[in-house]
């Protein structure tokens, strides 16, 4: 991707926190990666005080918002005009000079602004023009997601710039193409364009939302209440319109011998990363991390290190971020961080766990409880989702992760929030269950 001026890219530093401390015979390192992007000299900036290029502007950008416009959207009707009102306001915020569509999405992808295969470049008239075309979409049709993604790419690839962005809206499930033509559709976007979903009301699929901003690196929601959907368009568009550099990756480099247990993004949401790894030359691999404005994000590195004697030290893991360019070389964003690996016999020393991976260990079982619950509830094992959700209560609660507590709370009623005794509720509203697992992957940062 090209044409981002030094001046945007923010700078980035990597701290790591670990116990680098292995008993004899021991061989599994952990140490938990916090990369912090500041700086770039966009973030907060009005949308429409500065024109593109000029100082202050943010990289250049483009961006495609898909709506859904299949018939279910008309039920009830305020729903499609909710839709419509958010992208409007998501328009709105566009900043002068970012390249964008809008695409109505059904059984077929439909260009509903500025259409002929191409982007408008916002600027006043632009964006009045996009509201006024945004006033004629109507319900009616089916959903195939893939199609959406696969125009939103042809459309976004068309500008040469430096952030590529999508945000996807839907009400419903994915019934008018296979599942796996939207995975096929999902890996042909990956690495291309970044996207944000959101599921408004309670007919759609959880995991569909959440696999299509998993592939693509972006946040999923629920917007229960139509009603919602305007502040939250906005809020994902100024965030949109806070990133300054894309395409990052986390480079790891093992010495020989070393073998890569895992590596997953667990701050501010856990998402897995070991199976997107792409290899950069001898015993290095990148991992993708999509695109940054101003913020921290925190990395879970897993290593195995070969056995080795009292009193030997290796480095484990070299940790590096850079942007990977087309012609296979890379540019390097010159912060980097060491796991390192100290065989000792004073057994305070190598069975003391971090307290950073303690936390998120915890925080990552914690999605995966909540999932297994949620998942053995709808399967009928009452027993199962019992155990498994009563677990999450408790893991929420050691954690202090309130937001989690919460939801959680709306699906059991908890008994003992430190044993993790819990029953489940009789009814649940179905809007709290599907809040909850979509939220699931949404993470506490460790209290330094």
């Amino acid at each position: 991707m090209a044409n981002f001026s030094k001046a945007h890219v923010p700078q980035f530093s990597v701290d790591v926190y670990q116990n680098e401390y292995l008993p004899e015979g021991g061989r599994e390192v952990s140490a938990i990666v916090t990369v912090t992007a500041t700086g770039g000299g966009t973030t907060g900036t009005a949308p429409h005080l500065h024109p593109a290029g000029a100082p202050g502007a943010g990289p250049s950008a483009a961006v495609a918002l898909m709506v859904d416009c299949s018939g279910s959207m008309d039920y009830p009707p305020a729903k499609m005009r909710n839709a419509r009102d958010a992208t409007a306001a998501a328009v709105d915020a566009l900043r002068d000079g970012v390249h964008f569509a809008v695409i109505g999405g059904t059984h077929v992808a439909k260009e509903v602004y500025p259409g002929g295969g191409r982007l408008a470049v916002a600027d006043a008239t632009t964006r009045e023009q996009a509201k006024f075309a945004l006033r004629k979409l109507s319900a009616g049709g089916g959903t195939a997601i893939g199609t959406w993604l696969r125009l939103a790419d042809r459309l976004l690839s068309s500008a040469d710039v430096a952030i590529r962005h999508g945000i996807l809206l839907t009400d419903g499930r994915n019934e008018h193409e296979a599942p796996e033509d939207l995975k096929a559709a999902l890996e042909s976007c990956a690495g291309r364009f970044t996207c944000d979903a959101r599921g408004v009301g309670t007919d759609w699929e959880v995991k569909e939302v959440t696999a299509v901003a998993s592939a693509l690196l972006g946040t999923a929601d629920i917007v229960a209440d139509p009603a919602g959907l305007a502040a939250d368009f906005t809020g994902m568009m100024e965030k949109t319109m806070g990133k300054e550099v894309a395409d990052v990756a986390l480079r790891v480099w093992t010495p020989v011998g070393t073998a890569i247990k895992f590596v997953k993004q667990v701050a501010p949401t856990v998402t897995e990363l070991t199976d997107r790894r792409t290899e950069a030359g001898p015993r290095a691999g990148d991992y993708p991390t999509g695109s940054w404005g101003d913020e921290s994000r925190d990395y879970h590195v897993c290593v195995e290190v070969p056995a080795a004697h009292l009193g030997q030290e290796m480095l484990a893991a070299r940790v590096s971020l850079v942007i990977p360019q087309p012609d296979g070389s890379a540019r390097n964003l010159g912060a980097q961080g060491l796991v390192r690996a100290v065989w000792t016999d004073d057994m305070a020393a190598s069975t003391s766990i971090n307290p950073q991976v303690a936390h998120y260990t915890g925080q990552a079982e914690l999605a995966q409880v909540i999932q297994q619950g949620l998942d053995l509830r709808k399967a009928g094992d009452f027993d199962g989702a019992t155990a498994k959700l009563g677990r999450a209560v408790q893991l929420a609660g050691a954690s202090g992760n309130a937001d989690t507590a919460k939801l959680l709370s709306k699906v059991v009623d908890v008994v003992d929030a430190a044993t993790g005794t819990v029953r489940l509720k009789a009814k649940v509203a179905e809007a709290d269950e599907m809040t909850l697992e979509t939220r699931s992957t949404k993470t506490v940062r460790v209290k330094k």
